[in-house]
């Protein structure tokens, strides 16, 4: 057989072995039922389309496809519509989800397209319930060498999370084990074309000069597949880490009316990191967050916690009465008025009968309300709850028992929250 003859044959063979690598390490992430999946165009995530596709039958995945157009370069159009004829063909349904904000943002523009692009895709994955995207080990590799340039502690360190919660969505990141080469080697097998992000050679990104680098390092043995395995030990021991703030949680304070309420003395008798991973965690659950405070003002304001000054953070406040450190919301920090069901200051979602906006409750309900503190909640908390407003007069608060009818829950409790971030 000449080696022409051979290629066809090669190429069947190296696209079976990568089927059956999906198949072993990544269909079992996953499970079955519907699922959502993030795809640009670009060689990663069409290799992960065409693979999921091809064993979505033998596991019962019913999926659905969306590319995001951020609207940031002429091509991104046809990209798009180049995604959206490789899932026809597959016959999986395609949504091209268009961010309109491009020209409004400002400062990093890339952060806010990234922030947007999650938005998009959680508000179309609401039904889906999940949303895979292909990040791979040279992602991870490149994000854990950005946090080595930037002197990061563990938590810079170890990578992107294998998956999160967003909008009510889950994401996944099931290839990060795999990586860039192997990815694009199975679409070379099977056939595909893929398109290349111009940015991707763009050496004023840092992430595009972490990839050159990590060229470099190649020779000397630090490979993207080895630096992933990297990510994932200090993960898990961040992990390990986190069951500790857990459970110290569970000792120092206590979730009252969406507040925090700190013992103080026990908190101070915590080893410091605890102490201050634990307010790390309460100012990004209070505040709605996706990244916490930078060390040295988080460092302060531990040490007012522990001594009992008041002080205030990321949109937070702590105050102190007796012996109790009360974390709560600032009210100059509170999200605008939205309208019932829908979600407020990022956490809140008040239901109950149609009509009316929510806001704080603030000075002006609980003038309103003079039983407020039946309650039993500090003022100070009982100003930031949610209430329930007919222009200029409160008709519910449900945390401060005013408006049968109505309720008002967290998207999560500060216990669940501290398990899951």
């Amino acid at each position: 057989m000449s080696l022409a003859q051979d290629k066809p044959a090669l190429a069947q063979l190296r696209r079976r072995r990568f089927l059956d690598r999906v198949r072993a390490e990544i269909a079992p992430q996953l499970g079955p039922g519907p699922l959502g999946l993030a795809v640009s165009g670009g060689g990663d995530s069409l290799a992960m389309l065409h693979a999921l596709a091809a064993l979505a039958p033998e596991f019962g995945w019913q999926i659905a496809v969306a590319t995001v157009d951020h609207r940031l370069r002429p091509e991104a159009a046809a990209e798009a519509q180049g995604v959206a004829r490789a899932a026809a063909q597959l016959a999986l349904p395609h949504h091209v989800l268009v961010w309109h904000g491009a020209s409004a943002a400002q400062g990093n523009r890339m952060d806010a397209a990234r922030r947007a692009r999650y938005g998009l895709l959680a508000a179309w994955a609401a039904d889906l319930g999940r949303v895979a995207v292909a990040h791979t080990a040279d992602d991870q590799a490149e994000t854990l060498l950005m946090g080595l340039a930037r002197t990061a502690g563990l938590d810079g360190l170890c990578g992107l999370r294998p998956d999160w919660d967003q909008g009510g969505v889950r994401f996944l990141r099931p290839f990060l084990a795999v990586t860039r080469s192997e990815m694009q080697g199975f679409l070379q097998a099977s056939g595909v074309a893929w398109v290349e992000d111009p940015t991707n050679d763009d050496a004023s990104y840092e992430r595009v000069r972490m990839r050159r680098a990590l060229a470099e390092l190649s020779g000397v043995g630090i490979t993207p597949a080895g630096l992933a395995r990297v990510a994932r030990h200090l993960a898990a021991v961040q992990a390990d880490l986190r069951g500790i703030v857990a459970e110290a949680a569970a000792r120092v304070l206590r979730e009252v009316a969406g507040g925090l309420i700190v013992d103080r003395a026990a908190f101070a008798a915590l080893p410091d990191e605890v102490a201050r991973r634990l307010l790390r965690a309460a100012l990004i659950w209070l505040s709605g967050a996706e990244q916490g405070p930078r060390a040295p003002a988080l460092a302060r304001f531990t040490a007012a916690v522990r001594s009992g000054r008041a002080a205030a953070l990321s949109g937070c406040r702590v105050l102190h009465r007796g012996p109790a450190a009360h974390l709560l919301r600032e009210p100059r920090a509170l999200g605008p008025e939205v309208a019932t069901g829908t979600l407020w200051d990022g956490r809140w979602r008040v239901t109950g009968p149609a009509g009316g906006s929510v806001r704080a409750v603030g000075a002006d309900g609980l003038a309103q309300w003079p039983d407020w503190r039946a309650a039993g909640i500090l003022r100070e908390a009982a100003l930031v709850t949610p209430g329930i407003w007919h222009g200029d007069r409160l008709i519910a608060a449900p945390i401060l028992g005013l408006g049968a009818g109505h309720a008002a829950t967290l998207t999560a409790s500060f216990g669940l929250f501290l398990l899951s971030h």
